[in-house]
């Protein structure tokens, strides 16, 4: 197996996305670095990547239908089913090795939750319903409970809480935008979608709903504290305005793919702005 396949079977970038909110949650907790975050990262890294792996065997037959992923490392033939399972199954038992070792059985099964939802509900409910993002959305959700509390942090806590609030609306409209962008793709594999139970204009509404609510919650994280120097407040409002502002142009009549594209760039951008600011506040104060 080459290291472009298993990049491309563990879905690195995606798993590199989930590692970065952990991240995020175990700062926002202990607010200052300390040298056990590199495990809980490793942990959280490595069992997504598994569970990222496991799904693109699940999802093997259908992946083989879309011309966006018929040359992933399965379609193609490059990698075989059973070696992409064995591959999935050491990164599991690994990355969930690694937070319950170093960092006690908290972290471990908010991991082991993650996986279970994500591979065991969400990979099965989409192939019966558009709106499985939704639900699904719960899987971004955990990721900064797993830094939370590898940190030492209680899981029922209102500034986890919050930031996991805040992952879980961030999720929806990424998915949907997704979705538009390759819709007829996933209905060549028998997906079923939100192109075809909304207009195009209809979902770039709710869409663009969604992506302001997003946008709002990203407040619920300086009203509970999570968030306490006013220039990164400053920093966090502009991000939300700047992000409000590139949605609009989803109202426009004549929003096509690449006024798609741009939303579904602008939201993981932001994304990453908000998990910086969380960072520098962390280091500000």
């Amino acid at each position: 197996m080459t290291l472009r396949a298993f990049l491309e079977l563990t879905k690195f970038r995606i798993a590199a996305l989930s590692t970065l909110s952990a991240a995020t949650g175990y700062v926002a907790f202990c607010r200052t670095f300390q040298w056990r975050i590199l495990t809980a990262c490793l942990g959280v890294l490595v069992l997504a990547l598994g569970a990222c792996a496991l799904n693109q065997w699940q999802d093997r037959a259908r992946d083989a239908l879309m011309d966006r992923t018929r040359g992933r490392p399965l379609p193609s033939g490059r990698i075989t089913p059973r070696s992409a399972l064995g591959v999935a199954a050491v990164l599991l038992l690994g990355g969930l090795a690694v937070l319950w070792l170093a960092h006690g059985p908290a972290p471990a099964l908010f991991g082991a939750s993650a996986v279970a939802w994500y591979n065991g509900f969400y990979t099965y409910m989409k192939r019966f319903s558009a709106f499985a993002s939704v639900p699904g959305s719960i899987v971004g959700a955990l990721p900064p409970l797993i830094g939370w509390t590898a940190a030492g942090g209680e899981p029922l806590d209102g500034h986890v809480l919050a930031l996991s609030f805040f992952f879980f609306l961030w999720q929806v409209p990424h998915f949907w935008l997704l979705l538009f962008l390759f819709g007829p793709d996933y209905e060549k594999a028998d997906f079923p979608t939100l192109t075809a139970v909304f207009t195009k204009e209809q979902l770039a509404r709710l869409t663009f709903l969604w992506t302001l609510v997003t946008a709002l919650s990203a407040l619920l994280l300086r009203i509970y504290g999570l968030v306490v120097s006013p220039y990164v407040i400053l920093a966090l409002a502009l991000a939300g305005l700047w992000l409000v502002c590139r949605a609009l142009r989803l109202l426009r009549e004549d929003v096509d793919r690449p006024g798609f594209a741009r939303a579904f760039r602008s939201i993981n951008l932001y994304s990453l702005l908000v998990m910086s600011a969380l960072a520098l506040d962390a280091a500000l104060c």
